[in-house]
C-alpha cells in the first residue's frame, strides 16, 4: 500500500513490485479481448466497439484486484464502484456510437458505388456519343463536300443528297434532345406540371402517332383496356413514356409480328403494360435493359426495315421519367418477347 507520505523514489520501487501482479491479472484479460475482437472482426460495429470499450474497463478491474489480493477494503470497494460506473456510461455509448459509425460507414459505401455507377455510365455515354455522333457527322460532311465540289451535279442526285443529309440531321437533332432530357433528369432539374391524366388519351396518341413506323414495318399496334384510369402525371412526359415504350417495342418486333398495348388497374395504381415480339432479353442482358446507351446484342430481334435503331437513351428516359412519376417500371420476358411494365399511382378522386 502506497502511504501519503513516501518519496517518489519509494513509490517508484513499489510501483516495481505491483507492476509484475498487474500485468499477470490484467494481461490475459487484454489477450481474451483481442480474441474476441478477432472472432468479430466480421460482425457489428457496434458490438465491436463494445468489446473494445469493455476489455480495458475489465483488465482494469481483474488488474486492482489481483493486487491487492482480493482483500475487499473500502479504497478496493470504491475501485469497484468507480469501474462499474465507467462501464454503465460508457458501453450504451460504445452502442450508440457504433451504430451511427456503422450507418455512415454504410452510407459513405453507398456513395462510392453510386460515384462509381455513375462515373461507368459516364464512360459509357462518352464512348456512346464519340461513334454514334461521329458517324451521322461524317457522312453529312461527305455529303456536303461532294455537293459543294460538284461531283453530285444531277437534279435527282442533288435532292437525294439533300434528302439524306435531312434525315442524318433530323437524327442527330433527336439524339441531342435525348442527351438534353436525360442530363435534365439526372440532374433533378425536371419540372412536372401535375394533374389528372386520362390514360385514354395519351396511349390513343401514341399509337397513332407510331402508326406511321408500325405501317412500314408490317407490324399490327393494338390497344386493349379492361378499364381506362386517369393517373397524377405530367401529359407530355407520360406521352413521351407510351411512345417510348411503343417506338422500342416496333423497332425490335419483326414484319407481321404483333406489339400489344395494355391498360388496367392494379390496386391504387394503373398498370400499363407493352408486349412484343422481340424473341426474348437474356438472362445476362435483362438487368441493363434501363441503362444509358445499352443496345443490347443479337438476342433481339434486328431491324429489317432498313431503318435506322435508336440510340440507347430511350428506355434510360422512360425509366427517369416514370421515376419522376413515382411510378415504377420493369421488364420480363413474356411470351414470343418481352414485357414493359408501368405501374402510376391513380389520381385522386
Amino acid at each position: 500500500m502506497i502511504g501519503p507520505g513516501e518519496s517518489f523514489a519509494e513509490m517508484l520501487t513499489h510501483l516495481w513490485h505491483i507492476l509484475p501482479f498487474a500485468l499477470l491479472f490484467s494481461l490475459p484479460v487484454a489477450a481474451l479481448g483481442g480474441v474476441a475482437l478477432y472472432l468479430l472482426r466480421r460482425g457489428s460495429l457496434a458490438t465491436t466497439l463494445t468489446v473494445l470499450v469493455l476489455t480495458p474497463v475489465l483488465a482494469t478491474l481483474v488488474g486492482v484486484l489481483g493486487v491487492s489480493g482480493f482483500m475487499f477494503t473500502p479504497a478496493l470497494t470504491t475501485m469497484l464502484l468507480v469501474c462499474l460506473l465507467v462501464a454503465v456510461v460508457t458501453v450504451p455509448a460504445a452502442i450508440i456510437l457504433g451504430r451511427a459509425i456503422a450507418r455512415r460507414s454504410v452510407w459513405e459505401r453507398e456513395a462510392r458505388d453510386r460515384e462509381r455507377a455513375a462515373e461507368a455510365s459516364r464512360r459509357e455515354l462518352v464512348a456512346w456519343i464519340s461513334h454514334d455522333l461521329r458517324s451521322p457527322l461524317a457522312g453529312i460532311q461527305a455529303m456536303a463536300e461532294a455537293l459543294a465540289d460538284g461531283v453530285v451535279s444531277e437534279r435527282d442526285e442533288v435532292a437525294d443528297y439533300a434528302q439524306r443529309i435531312s434525315g442524318e440531321t433530323t437524327r442527330l437533332s433527336a439524339m441531342v434532345g435525348d442527351l438534353f432530357e436525360l442530363s435534365r433528369i439526372t440532374a433533378g432539374a425536371l419540372e412536372l406540371t401535375m394533374s389528372a391524366v386520362p390514360l385514354r388519351d395519351v396511349v390513343s396518341d401514341a399509337v397513332a402517332a407510331q402508326a406511321p413506323v408500325a405501317e412500314r414495318k408490317r407490324v399490327r399496334v393494338l390497344a386493349n383496356a379492361s378499364t381506362w384510369p386517369v393517373v397524377t402525371g405530367s401529359d407530355p412526359e407520360l406521352a413521351r413514356i407510351v411512345r417510348n415504350l411503343v417506338s422500342n417495342a416496333i423497332r425490335h418486333t419483326p414484319p407481321d409480328g404483333t406489339v400489344a398495348v395494355q391498360i388496367g388497374v392494379d390496386g391504387d395504381e394503373a398498370l400499363l403494360a407493352v408486349d412484343d415480339s422481340c424473341g426474348g432479353i437474356p438472362d445476362d442482358e435483362i438487368g441493363r435493359v434501363f441503362d444509358v446507351a445499352f443496345r443490347g446484342t443479337q438476342a433481339r430481334t434486328p431491324e429489317r426495315s432498313g431503318t435506322t435503331s435508336g440510340g440507347g437513351l430511350g428506355l434510360a428516359i422512360t425509366k427517369g421519367l416514370v421515376e419522376a412519376h413515382r411510378g415504377k417500371i420493369g421488364v420480363h420476358n413474356h411470351g414470343p418477347g418481352c414485357r414493359f411494365e408501368v405501374r402510376l399511382p391513380l389520381a385522386m378522386s
